[in-house]
């Protein structure tokens, strides 16, 4: 059963709440079935027990949420007829995966929590796929397939503001609950320089401005704001822009900030379609894992409450960040 546990029950000392890393390059890393376009959703049909090991993996490092293996769960990777046939089905298994990983590994202290992600439905980086109606049709077998295990909601990578309100309307029409809904957005990282030395804004995928982002996430009240998917080295520039924002709105907000980089040798992605969707992009080989907690150390400074990782973040990664923070 999802815990009724608040998340944030004790950072005020600046200890940030770590997230787990990403499922696809840890399933492939451990030898599961993995391929495009299926992505992690091939061993979520072929070899669920291979994905409960990877949650235990990212648990044993010191995770204090996983997220359920659900992203690849869409036409876009697993085709329009199996996911018509299967698509909620398949959802409920991550999510009993997830709480199966955590029961297995259920220790003293803080309970793990498990976050229902939620994917961008016209594939990662495509806000120019995205429309209300295509996101209903996929969302909504997902929102019933991971109700029954889900901690809180996690409408992950979306590109755009109109994808982060959909998901959130639909999460509203489709549960009584009142779990939290943590958004996250994936960033225009093109041009790091331009980002890291504030020569140009902070803008989503989708061109809009980090700021009328932010503005959107207070407005529809989420527990937190979350940036992933997107070059370490921008991160620390889009907390500060955040941040700025919040500042105007004054005590009024409680809204909590996040980060959950990838680990890429190139993020930025000439030809629609490419890269993120449709090929295995390679890693930045030099990230190791005191390099991403350096740059961690830098993200709580700037004033993240959640740090994890994305696409190519394992659990040496989270383990080196459980030993910084610890």
């Amino acid at each position: 059963m999802p815990s009724s546990t608040t998340p944030f029950s004790s950072v005020a000392d600046r200890t940030p709440l770590i997230l787990d890393g990403g499922m696809g390059r840890e399933l492939h890393r451990m030898g599961a079935p993995f391929r495009q376009p299926e992505w992690s959703a091939l061993s979520l049909m072929e070899r669920p027990d291979l994905v409960q090991q990877a949650h235990e993996n990212f648990l044993k490092a010191g995770a204090h949420v996983i997220t359920t293996n659900s992203y690849a769960v869409v036409p876009f990777h697993i085709g329009e007829e199996r996911f018509a046939a299967r698509g909620e089905e398949l959802a409920r298994l991550s999510g009993h995966l997830g709480r199966q990983a955590i029961a297995a590994q259920a220790q003293g202290g803080k309970p793990s929590l498990l976050a229902g992600s939620l994917p961008p439905a016209g594939g990662s980086y495509r806000p120019d796929l995205f429309t209300p109606q295509k996101a209903e049709a996929i969302l909504t077998p997902l929102i019933r397939g991971l109700a029954p295990s889900a901690d809180l909601w996690l409408a992950e990578t979306q590109s755009s503001i109109a994808e982060l309100q959909t998901a959130h309307r639909l999460v509203q029409q489709s549960t009584d609950d009142a779990r939290p809904f943590w958004g996250s957005f994936t960033l225009d990282d093109s041009d790091p320089a331009a980002l890291i030395h504030q020569h140009a804004p902070v803008r989503l995928r989708s061109g809009e401005l980090l700021e009328e982002a932010v503005e959107a996430a207070l407005q529809l009240k989420l527990e937190a704001l979350l940036f992933n998917c997107s070059d370490p080295r921008i991160m620390e520039t889009a907390l500060h822009t955040a941040r700025k924002v919040l500042k105007t709105h004054g005590d009024s907000t409680t809204l909590k900030l996040g980060v959950y980089a990838n680990g890429f040798a190139h993020n930025h992605h000439d030809g629609e379609g490419e890269g993120a969707n449709e090929s295995i992009t390679p890693l930045d080989g030099t990230l190791t894992s005191q390099r991403y907690a350096d740059f961690a150390q830098h993200w709580l400074a700037a004033g993240a409450d959640i740090i994890g990782g994305c696409c190519g973040i394992g659990p040496e990664h989270v383990a080196a960040l459980a030993a910084r923070f610890s």
